[in-house]
């Protein structure tokens, strides 16, 4: 089978929809775990180093626990990929171009597969956006986060807005797919403000937008300033407002939401991420990647060690740098499908939640949640959340599985 790079300089012609399966989907998840800085509001695992990060050590790092992860995985189809961090555009193009190869030499991939990158729109990473196009990336996710230079400072970003709508102009013109993030619910944020920000964002937009409510995460450095009483957000209705507000405007302008927090144009949606919201397979290498796939008939779920280095020391001396593992019984199963599957606007399956369990949902439980116009039952099979419901996704989880 050629490589990912050699499919990649073939053509630039847009892709193909796919339509992601949960119950055969198979995602490979890398995780890149360093930044340039570490942003405030941040609690994934990322780490700043001022020396040169070793990158030729890391491939080999992340192609050794990939052979380990295949061998217990057994042969299988990938039909999607995503480079996360951390930020993954940190990385040369070699590195990219090693990474995916070594995915195509383990595994089989899908001739329509989707393979993501991470970048931040700073003008260094933007000119490396043809180098992760031949080296096979053909969907970007740009860091986008604020179109404005005062919260764009506030939120501890990099770049200017000047810069991120050149990086978004360069990555429309290189990959068939782009997606961009922006966080809301920021301090002193308007809804008139983010109305007029969320308009020139969808301007903006190829097929795709992540839209993420800012949270307050213990650990982080918004935390303790909150906790000192020096940040200030949004109260719970504001928060709920600009929710509102953003479901309005995406649905009017024709990029609706199909998750809580992303929206796109129908047949659009990001293939991976489906991988995790319907309930696919993945693996995940790298430091504090985790991952999901079946294993002597349960579902086993892996942890990798998060610090870089000694993640690094693991894989060098065992082959992977897996510290936790654990299979989920079939209750846990059916709790994690509802928890994720209820994030869609599509729902979940009812058959195949039955499937994974054993058992169907509690009639009365389900009922009384209907009643309170929490969830909704379509064509007898598919449950999903109703725009209120959606907001209380650990309650409802809870309630229908107790």
């Amino acid at each position: 089978m050629q490589s990912l790079s050699a499919a990649a300089s073939e053509t630039a012609r847009p892709l193909p929809i796919l339509q992601t399966d949960g119950d055969h989907a198979f995602g490979i998840y890398l995780h890149w775990p360093f930044c340039m800085a570490k942003c405030p509001y941040c609690d994934f695992n990322s780490h700043v180093r001022h020396q040169p990060v070793d990158q030729p050590r890391f491939a080999q790092s992340f192609l050794r626990e990939m052979a380990t992860l295949r061998e217990r995985t057994g042969p299988r189809t990938v039909t999607s990929i995503f480079l996360g961090g951390g930020t993954p555009s940190l990385m040369q193009p070699q590195t990219v171009g090693a990474l995916l190869d070594g995915i195509a030499k383990y595994w089989s991939v899908a001739d329509d597969i989707e393979v993501s990158l991470e970048a931040n729109p700073t003008s260094v990473e933007a000119d490396r956006f043809r180098g992760y196009r031949a080296a096979g990336v053909n969907r970007v996710s740009l860091g986008v986060q604020a179109l404005n230079d005062r919260d764009l400072k506030r939120l501890g970003r990099l770049h200017s807005v000047a810069e991120a709508k050149v990086a978004i102009g360069l990555a429309r013109e290189i990959f068939p797919r782009l997606s961009f993030d922006l966080i809301y619910a920021r301090p002193d944020q308007s809804i008139a403000d983010w109305n007029a920000e969320l308009r020139e964002a969808v301007a903006l937009a190829a097929d795709h937008l992540s839209l993420y409510q800012l949270t307050i995460e213990e650990g982080t450095q918004f935390y303790n300033l909150w906790k000192a009483g020096k940040l200030t957000t949004p109260d719970p209705d504001h928060a709920a407002a600009l929710y509102e507000e953003t479901q309005r405007v995406t649905s009017e302008l024709g990029l609706p939401a199909y998750e809580i927090s992303n929206h796109a144009v129908k047949g659009r949606e990001s293939q991976h991420n489906l991988v995790y919201w319907r309930y696919g397979e993945y693996v995940g290498i790298g430091p504090g990647a985790h991952g999901r796939f079946r294993e002597n008939g349960a579902r086993t779920v892996t942890m990798t060690e998060k610090h870089p280095e000694t993640w690094v020391d693991k894989v060098e001396s065992s082959g992977h740098g897996i510290i936790e593992e654990e299979y989920l019984t079939p209750e846990q199963e059916g709790d994690e499908f509802l928890m994720m599957g209820l994030r869609l606007k599509e729902g979940v399956d009812l058959n195949r939640y039955q499937k994974l369990t054993g058992h169907g949902l509690k009639p009365e439980r389900l009922a009384s949640l209907q009643e309170q116009n929490f969830l909704q039952v379509l064509d007898g099979n598919f449950l999903r959340a109703t725009p209120d419901g959606a907001l209380l996704l650990n309650t409802l989880v809870a309630e229908l599985t107790a």
